[in-house]
């Protein structure tokens, strides 16, 4: 495994700047391919996030609810399309709507028996995953310039990281030598990483090459010779897997176009990468490949783009690097739903569904079913918890999806146009 490895970097490093300088890669525009069963889950996943940050909201509340009033002007903040208060009504198996008790005409809302058990689960599914949430937001920091992030940017990003509710607090205090809270520029609050951790500093991208290459050698049972029967076929360089629109693979030009991509050396989002040419094809494989691995560390595999854009200079991105979302659709895929924009990573979702979910994930996705019951089980709290896990497989398997209608693709003989209403700066 070593041998490979160091073959591997070998030849990183001494194709770098040949690639950087003298590497000519035809682009072409493509037009924005819409995906419905993405688009789908993007839309279902905004009301559960909405459901689970009112959950939230009530567990925190010192009496145990939360009034209508307070409720008021959360809209915008919850990412819902319908004011609040009818979005909550929509779910009574979660939220149990009563008078206060001094005032009767004002609305309160508290969570039902079932809602509290679902988040006394969540909680243990948070404390079993605790190792898997300090390596992941370990590797966040270590892709960072300066190895520390405004805690209001991971504040925003702790429904998609899956970082738990006072991980600001705990998690810093439970792990003094990874983690530590510092005044960062402008004076903003920032979580900084202790340490480098060398053992997390292995890319998604660098893993899944791994696998193939054990499988790889396992049946050619020499890691030497497949390193260099890579190398003779123009393949040593890491090649991130591609889900084509339809219309889109087949078409020449953007078959070379990705195949000359896809040779270009792989710069770890974990090397520095100062002494990269900011307008080379290198640096924009790099980019790529930054964006690749944190949305890799994300739970549903995709976040919003403004939350990136939070992090632009933290993870060292060009200034228009959204661009890049839009000219790979191989690899990203971006959603217009719900009034804002979110990028997606493809290779995480086959079939309309997540592909080796997180625990947390397939927590949720309980959560969820339950929001969906309406009022059958609005009163058969203690009957109904038991059979959750059964009757959330079944679920599954009676709206799993095929992720086959998307649209055509239209091409062109020049890169794609950061103008278009895609690639708008407004979300």
């Amino acid at each position: 495994m070593n041998l490979g490895k160091n073959f591997l970097l070998s030849f990183i490093k001494s194709a770098h700047y040949n690639f950087q300088h003298h590497r000519s890669i035809v682009k072409v525009r493509l037009k924005w391919v819409k995906n419905r069963s993405l688009d789908h889950i993007i839309d279902v996943q905004t009301d559960l996030k909405a459901a689970c940050l009112v959950k939230d909201a009530i567990t925190r509340s010192s009496t145990g609810y939360l009034t209508a009033k307070s409720l008021l002007d959360s809209q915008k903040l919850l990412g819902l399309t319908v004011p609040t208060l009818r979005f909550i009504r929509r779910y009574p198996t979660l939220f149990e709507e009563y008078p206060h008790p001094k005032y009767p005409s004002l609305p309160c809302f508290r969570l039902t028996q079932l809602a509290q058990m679902l988040q006394e689960r969540e909680m243990r599914v948070f404390e079993e995953c605790e190792a898997d949430t300090v390596e992941r937001l370990c590797k966040v920091l270590m892709m960072t310039q300066n190895k520390m992030v405004p805690l209001q940017s991971l504040h925003s990003l702790k429904w998609d990281l899956g970082l738990p509710e006072d991980f600001d607090r705990n998690l810093v205090k439970k792990y003094p030598d990874n983690f530590r809270n510092v005044k960062g520029r402008n004076g903003l609050d920032c979580l900084k990483l202790v340490q480098w951790r060398e053992e997390f500093s292995v890319s998604k991208l660098q893993m899944i090459n791994e696998k193939s290459v054990t499988e790889s050698r396992d049946n050619a049972n020499s890691i030497g010779l497949v390193g260099y029967g890579k190398f003779k076929r123009g393949k040593a360089a890491l090649e991130f897997p591609m889900s084509f629109p339809r219309g889109y693979g087949a078409q020449k030009k953007v078959k070379a176009w990705m195949d000359e991509f896809q040779k270009l050396p792989y710069i770890s989002p974990y090397e520095d990468p100062r002494g990269i040419d900011p307008n080379s094809e290198l640096m924009e494989k790099r980019v790529v490949g930054v964006l690749h691995e944190f949305l890799s560390l994300t739970i549903y595999k995709k976040t919003k783009r403004n939350y990136l854009r939070s992090l632009r200079e933290d993870l060292n991105l060009p200034h228009k690097f959204t661009r890049i979302f839009t000219r790979y659709p191989g690899i990203f895929y971006l959603s217009l739903k719900c009034k804002t924009t979110t990028v997606a990573l493809r290779e995480g979702y086959r079939r309309g569904r997540l592909v080796d979910p997180h625990p947390l994930a397939r927590h949720r996705d309980k959560f969820h079913y339950v929001m969906r019951t309406g009022l059958i089980y609005r009163n058969k709290a203690a009957e109904l918890f038991p059979q959750l896990d059964n009757l959330f497989d079944n679920a599954e398997n009676d709206t799993r999806e095929e992720e086959s209608d998307e649209e055509e693709i239209e091409l062109a003989d020049e890169c794609y146009d950061s103008e278009a209403e895609i690639d708008s700066d407004d979300d």
